[in-house]
């Protein structure tokens, strides 16, 4: 029998990205949060159809119409994104956390990953879960009476729904690593994630609102989410009145999720609350 022979000590086997690792990390957290898809995917969509109800229950009566549609169709959209945004924060933000206060934080740092390794793994699997909660509140939605969506803009849809996502993972996995417990963690859930996301511009164009108020919205990164999700469905937008600002609107969006990338990244490989 041939002995099978291992290779010299300090050289590599796994060379530039250990792509195994990484999937089978970003399939773990997916069966994670999928054993549980009452709680994960089939709850919030519950709760984001009783927010539809109540908003267009108290706001929506006498065909208030929205941005030329009625208000059913115009709050439709932004409750599907806000509902992915919010169940991309709630995922990554536990990984991490979980791990300090159980103890098993080590199952993360001692494979052979990479700190992009992980961040990629990590927000891939929040992002899928983000996806899943938008794909079953839109076949929701679909069924809502007095909802008539189609789809005016696809790129928009993909672009801001992906990207929104992309930065509510990211949030919560920069809350996961500074978090030392969950209180923490429901802090920044109710202070920060919660007000930006009701101040969006969910249930309301941002042209009723004064003008100081104007320019604090489009301060809000959420804001454009909403409203380019929005864009993707109606073809209408707050965000300006042409394409073009819709344009500029993904395109920060992007730089946004780009520098938040970067600081999450150099706070990983630095071990900030991990390896001390």
């Amino acid at each position: 029998m041939r002995r099978r022979e291992f290779p010299a000590q300090g050289v590599p086997v796994i060379h530039r990205v250990n792509w195994l690792g990484l999937w089978t990390l970003y399939i773990k957290e997916v069966h994670r949060f999928f054993k549980v898809q009452t709680q994960t995917i089939w709850a919030p969509a519950m709760t984001t159809l009783i927010y539809l109800m109540i908003f267009t229950v108290a706001l929506g009566r006498g065909d208030r119409q929205v941005l030329g549609v009625s208000f059913a169709t115009f709050v439709a959209p932004g409750l599907i994104a806000m509902g992915m945004m919010n169940n991309a924060f709630a995922n990554s933000s536990f990984s991490f956390l979980a791990g300090k206060i159980q103890g098993t934080i080590i199952d993360y740092l001692m494979p052979p990953l990479s700190e992009l390794e992980l961040m990629v793994a990590l927000i891939g699997a929040a992002v899928t879960r983000a996806v899943l909660v938008g794909l079953a509140l839109t076949g929701a939605i679909l069924l809502w009476p007095g909802v008539n969506l189609g789809i005016a803009h696809a790129w928009a849809i993909v672009w801001f729904g992906l990207s929104g996502s992309v930065l509510l993972a990211l949030i919560g996995l920069l809350t996961s690593l500074w978090a030392e417990k969950f209180d923490h963690n429901a802090a920044i859930t109710n202070f920060l994630i919660t007000p930006l996301t009701m101040l969006s511009g969910t249930f309301y164009v941002i042209d009723n609102l004064a003008p100081a108020f104007q320019a604090v919205s489009r301060l809000n990164p959420f804001f454009y989410v909403i409203s380019g999700f929005r864009f993707g469905f109606l073809g209408e937008s707050d965000i300006g009145d042409t394409n073009l600002a819709v344009l500029h609107g993904a395109l920060g969006l992007g730089a946004l999720n780009i520098v938040l990338g970067a600081a999450t990244y150099l706070l990983m490989r630095s071990g900030w609350k991990l390896k001390s």
